[in-house]
C-alpha cells in the first residue's frame, strides 16, 4: 500500500502498482552538487539510463512541504533552478513539511523516504561518513543506513572523509558492504581508498541472493551497501594535493561541521578545473545503471 503522505509521479505510481523495478535517486546532487544548467541535464540523463535498463527512476524531493517520489517535469525544474531549495536530511523532514519549504533530499533522507515508499534500490554517488579529525562528527547517512533496508549503490564514501573511521562505524551498525567486482573499498574520486573489503560480488544474481537471504536470518533492517569503483578516477597524487590544500583552506576560513563537505567538493571542482566534477557525473551515471540492473534482477 502506498504511503498517503507521499506524492507519487504517474510513472512511479504505475510501476508500484505493477510491481515493476524502481530505483530511488537523490536530489541533493541536482540542487547543490552540480552547476546550473548542467544539473538538470544530468538529472534527466540519469533517469534515462535507469529506464534503458528496464527500471523506473524515482527521484525524490520535497516541493512546498510535499514529498514527491518521482518528479514530474515542473517539479524537477523547480528543484534544479530554485535557489531557495534547502538540503534536507531525515531530522529536517518534519520541519520542512510544516513550514512548506522546498528541499532536496540527502542520502539519509532519500533512503528513509525510499523505504517508506516501498522502494528497495537506491543509487547515489558517494556516502557520507566520519569527518576527518572529528570522532563524533558523523554524517546522518550512517544512521539512515542502519535503520532503512534498501540496497544502496555508491562509489564508496567521499574520499575527503575519514574512510577508516567510516568503515568501522558501518561494521558497528552491522551494515553489510560488498564490492562489485572489486575487493578494494572505493574512494569516490579514487578506485581504491586504501582499504580492503571482506566480500566481493561478481554478478547481479549474487547481490539478489544476499539481499533475500538476509530476511531468512531476521537481519533485514539495515541497508546493503554495494560499492562500485569509478571507471576513470582522478590521479592519486593530484587528488591528495587537492585534499591537503582544501583542508588547509577550510581550517583557515573557520569552516566546520556539515559545511566542510560542500566546501571541499567545490574546492576540488575549482582547482581541478572541472575534472572532479566530470568524475562525479560519471559516478552517478554508472551507479544508476548498476542500481537499475539490480532492481530488475530482484524483480525477476
Amino acid at each position: 500500500m502506498q504511503n498517503t503522505n507521499l506524492k507519487f509521479s504517474e510513472e512511479v505510481s504505475v510501476a508500484l502498482a505493477a510491481k515493476k523495478p524502481i530505483v530511488a535517486l537523490e536530489s541533493t546532487i541536482i540542487s547543490h552538487g552540480l552547476p546550473r544548467p548542467q544539473n538538470k541535464e544530468v538529472a534527466l540523463e540519469v533517469e534515462a539510463i535507469v529506464r534503458a535498463q528496464g527500471a523506473t527512476p524515482a527521484t525524490i524531493a520535497i516541493l512546498e512541504g510535499e514529498v514527491h517520489i518521482g518528479l514530474e517535469p515542473n517539479v524537477l525544474d523547480r528543484i534544479a533552478n530554485d535557489l531557495d531549495v534547502v538540503k534536507a536530511s531525515v531530522r529536517d523532514l518534519p520541519i520542512v513539511k510544516s513550514k512548506k519549504l522546498s528541499a532536496a533530499t540527502t542520502v539519509a533522507a532519500t533512503s528513509h523516504l525510499a523505504h517508506l515508499a516501498g522502494i528497495e534500490v537506491f543509487a547515489t554517488g558517494g556516502l557520507g561518513g566520519v569527518h576527518r579529525g572529528h570522532t563524533y562528527d558523523e554524517s546522518a547517512d550512517l544512521i539512515a543506513l542502519k535503520d532503512n533496508p534498501v540496497i544502496i549503490v555508491c562509489a564508496g564514501v567521499k574520499s575527503i572523509l575519514d574512510v577508516a573511521g567510516t568503515l568501522e562505524r558501518l561494521e558497528t551498525f552491522s551494515i553489510p558492504v560488498v564490492g562489485y567486482q572489486t575487493n578494494q573499498f572505493p574512494g569516490f574520486y579514487l578506485v581504491d581508498s586504501g582499504f580492503k573489503l571482506d566480500y566481493q560480488v561478481e554478478t547481479i544474481n549474487e547481490i539478489s541472493k544476499i539481499w533475500n537471504s538476509r530476511k531468512e536470518f531476521g537481519i533485514n533492517q539495515t541497508s546493503l551497501v554495494v560499492a562500485q569503483p569509478v571507471k576513470k578516477p582522478m590521479d592519486l597524487a593530484k587528488h591528495d594535493a587537492l585534499l591537503e590544500g582544501g583542508l588547509a583552506l577550510a581550517a583557515k576560513n573557520g569552516i566546520t561541521g556539515k559545511a566542510v563537505t560542500p566546501f571541499l567538493l567545490e574546492y576540488f571542482h575549482r582547482e581541478s578545473k572541472g575534472e572532479s566534477l566530470a568524475v562525479n557525473i560519471e559516478i552517478i551515471k554508472a551507479n544508476s545503471k548498476l542500481a537499475a540492473q539490480i532492481a530488475v534482477g530482484l524483480s525477476n
